[in-house]
């Protein structure tokens, strides 16, 4: 039986050194997992190209919020582009937008010349167009590698039919990537529905502080304890592949 295969989705390089441990194909490096994701810093592609043994993707999006930018941002993700070229990385994680929700083909055209000969990656604007069959052909004839999905839902659970559709009509022209909300208990559901044989997960948890002094004024004043943050762990992404492919 063919084996699943996962990406990681890594908030930094502490996180992507736990998801190659766990037995992760790449890592798709991003900042501020909490706005969906934006272009990690020049540091850290540094020195995950140089740390990593496996492939690195970073994500080239200057801003959470919408996927409809500006000409100063335009500037910016070509700059971002160059940068992970420059690094050395294997490939580069794009989407960009028209207002109407098509696929921006110009801009992303723009991207994908430049990135080349890294590999590609549309990311989940996709599941932001306003007809995902439209827009998996669009993606398909810019020459993308990939696409990462949810099946235009929150989850890939829930869009885990309409994923299998999008699988059915890429028919190996493009990967179909579901990732979003995937998690040990519920892999094998998703992979049973859909088919695929790549995903996409954080396998994160919640990593408390180590702080001794706090200053509860401000703790308590924030939305969130915002002394604790996430990290992915090489146990989680471990659990996880083995579970995939426990069927």
């Amino acid at each position: 039986m063919e084996q699943i295969q996962m990406e990681v989705c890594a908030n930094g390089l502490t996180s992507a050194l736990a998801a190659q441990e766990g037995g992760a194909i790449r890592v798709e490096l991003c900042d501020n997992l909490g706005e969906g994701g934006t272009t990690p810093s020049y540091a850290q592609i540094k020195l995950a190209t140089a740390q990593l043994n496996m492939q690195v993707y970073p994500i080239i999006r200057p801003r959470g919020g919408d996927f409809l930018y500006s000409a100063l941002e335009f500037e910016l993700m070509k700059a971002d582009v160059q940068c992970c070229k420059d690094l050395g990385c294997d490939g580069v994680v794009i989407g960009m937008l028209l207002a109407d929700g098509r696929v921006d083909k110009t801009r992303c055209a723009s991207l994908i010349a430049l990135a080349r000969p890294m590999k590609v990656t549309f990311h989940r604007a996709f599941d932001r167009t306003n007809d995902l069959k439209s827009a998996l052909e669009d993606i398909i004839a810019l020459g993308c590698d990939r696409i990462l999905t949810s099946g235009g839902k929150p989850t890939a659970l829930e869009g885990a039919l309409v994923i299998r559709e999008l699988l059915d009509q890429a028919a190996g022209r493009i990967e179909i990537m579901p990732g979003s909300g995937i998690r040990e208990h519920n892999v094998r559901d998703i992979i049973e529905v859909t088919g695929a044989k790549v995903f996409h997960a954080t396998a994160k948890i919640p990593v408390s502080s180590t702080m001794q002094y706090i200053n509860e004024f401000l703790n308590q004043a924030a939305s969130a304890d915002e002394n604790n943050h996430e990290l992915t762990t090489t146990t989680a992404v471990h659990k996880l592949i083995q579970k995939a492919n426990a069927g």
